[in-house]
């Protein structure tokens, strides 16, 4: 039988769907998602999704899916055909709110669904990431804050949920992630990853400081381990020797094709006798091995005529406008070059699905899928003409440069008109916000923020002169290309940024699996 997860803050799935691909020497599901909880509803839709594919045996997907994410029939159609396989799914994906804040399900009703999702079975697995904003280091320096406080902000306090669910239902493992800035987050009482580590060590004391002694608690505690260090040794009560920063994993150490650095521990309930092994580091993958092969697209234009011709009328308009002066000879003539081979792109502005005979010179049993036929959620965004000067200006500058622009780069006629930008340039802590993404290294992180603009997130090839799209962002974190996003385009991309790339979590099943099942 498959180990059963339960997913709490689950986002997307990002992590569940690297746990749930992981198969045996059969072919068969190692862990099974029992149940997902997520308070974001079009995430939800998503889980949703996905829980419908993974009701099907691998590899006997229904057609009817595939019409779906082509857009051939809608999805109450795809439920009428399939309905107790989307009861299923729907029983398994749940949207409610965690936590003490208003419109928070009870946790007697979290305790009851656990306990239903997990049938009686003593042997599973917790996995999930609470809210990350209050922790983030960008956050809290845009809220100026040095001391959080666990009282006004009740998302500090929210990895509780995790404790509560230790202590009460002790799951043999758990797999728990969050942002780099928990190692510097601090409390008026401690600093926040020393609490953590501590409350995760003894859920039962943690549980009758924070909820009291309304019932009996039997959980051992556990040992917490970093995946990616071995411990120095280990103390009296056999904790394992641990730096803080040991529990950071640096993801493009490990197949991931972008620099995200994340926080994750790794928890093994005290009656287990083992010491899980550690990620197997790899060489870096640059962003090259999962764009090349989408198809290519334009930008749209925003506010005006978004047509192919006027499309190439704006971008050719750097030259015929004193917008380069200061400009250095190599990456004018980098431009002139880029301008001369510029195309209209026979996708366009790309669509929620493009017929394409889609390659990828990475992982293609992870990525691919024959049944797809094309590419879902890769339309690209529209842009202010000024912004596509930019763009094109800075990805011909990187070509040349090897390295995205500062805004100290930029010639004067082409710097943003903000107040902030006239003075000190060189100084200014958003210096890089039009980042271009090399394409021979690994992408910055992909966050959240992507859905904002793409100033951050400006494709390498000029003769695009765009942002990345949803599906552009979810090869880079590792989503496989049937993997769709459900929602308006804004929301794929808060989806996308705000997932733990299924890759590595797929990575880190195979060491929990051992724990499970270590003679496999």
């Amino acid at each position: 039988m498959p180990i059963p997860v339960i997913d709490i803050f689950a986002g997307p799935g990002g992590l569940g769907e690297g746990f749930s691909a992981l198969l045996n020497r059969n072919g068969e599901r190692v862990f099974e998602i029992a149940l997902s909880v997520e308070k974001e509803a079009q995430a939800h839709k998503t889980l949703t999704l996905r829980s419908f594919f993974r009701q099907f045996s691998v590899g006997q997907v229904p057609a009817e899916y595939y019409q779906f994410v082509r857009g051939e029939i809608k999805l109450y159609e795809l439920e009428e055909k399939y309905p107790v396989e989307f009861e299923n799914a729907k029983k398994e994906a749940w949207c409610a709110t965690l936590g003490e804040s208003k419109g928070a399900v009870s946790n007697k009703e979290v305790d009851k669904r656990i306990g239903e999702a997990l049938g009686g079975v003593s042997d599973w697995l917790l996995i999930g990431g609470p809210p990350c904003q209050a922790y983030s280091v960008v956050g809290r320096s845009r809220r100026q804050e040095k001391i959080l406080n666990a009282q006004t902000d009740e998302r500090v306090g929210l990895y509780k949920q995790y404790l509560r669910i230790l202590a009460i239902h002790n799951p043999s493992v758990f797999v728990m992630e969050n942002v780099k800035g928990l190692l510097s987050a601090k409390t008026a009482e401690s600093p926040v990853l020393s609490r953590i580590l501590a409350d995760l060590s003894n859920p039962a004391e943690a549980y009758r400081t924070d909820f009291g002694n309304d019932r009996v608690i039997t959980c051992p505690g556990y040992r917490v381990y970093s995946l990616t260090v071995k411990p120095s040794g280990f103390d009296l009560e056999r904790n394992p020797i641990l730096q803080q920063k040991d529990f950071l994993i640096y993801a493009e150490k490990f197949g991931v094709p972008q620099t995200r650095h994340r926080v994750i521990l790794l928890g093994v309930r005290r009656d287990i006798d083992i010491i899980p092994e550690i990620l197997t580091a790899q060489a870096e993958v640059p962003i090259s091995r999962v764009l090349e092969g989408l198809p290519k697209l334009r930008s749209g234009l925003s506010k005006e005529e978004n047509s192919g011709e006027h499309w190439r009328n704006v971008i050719n308009g750097i030259k015929s406008r004193a917008l380069l002066t200061g400009v250095s000879g190599d990456v004018k003539a980098e431009i002139a070059k880029q301008l001369e081979g510029i195309a209209l792109p026979q996708k366009g502005t790309g669509a929620e699905y493009i017929p394409y005979d889609s390659r990828i010179d990475y992982e293609h049993a992870w990525f691919s899928d024959e049944n797809l036929g094309g590419v879902c959620n890769h339309a690209s965004r529209g842009h202010m003409s000024s912004d596509l000067h930019r763009y094109f200006f800075a990805s011909c500058f990187a070509k040349t440069k090897k390295r995205s622009p500062k805004l100290v780069d930029f010639p004067a006629a082409l710097l943003p008109e903000h107040e902030n930008v006239d003075e000190g340039i060189e100084e200014q802590k958003f210096a890089d916000r039009f980042r271009v993404q090399l394409h021979n290294k690994p992408a910055k992180t992909i966050t959240s923020h992507i859905s904002k603009d793409g100033h951050y997130y400006i494709h390498p090839d000029p003769k695009q002169c765009r942002s990345f799209t949803v599906r552009e962002a979810a090869r880079i974190q590792t989503f496989p290309d049937n993997y769709f996003f459900c929602g308006p385009r804004t929301s794929q991309f808060t989806q996308v940024g705000n997932a733990v790339p299924p890759l590595l979590a797929n990575k880190i099943s195979k060491i929990v699996s051992r724990i499970f099942n270590p003679d496999e």
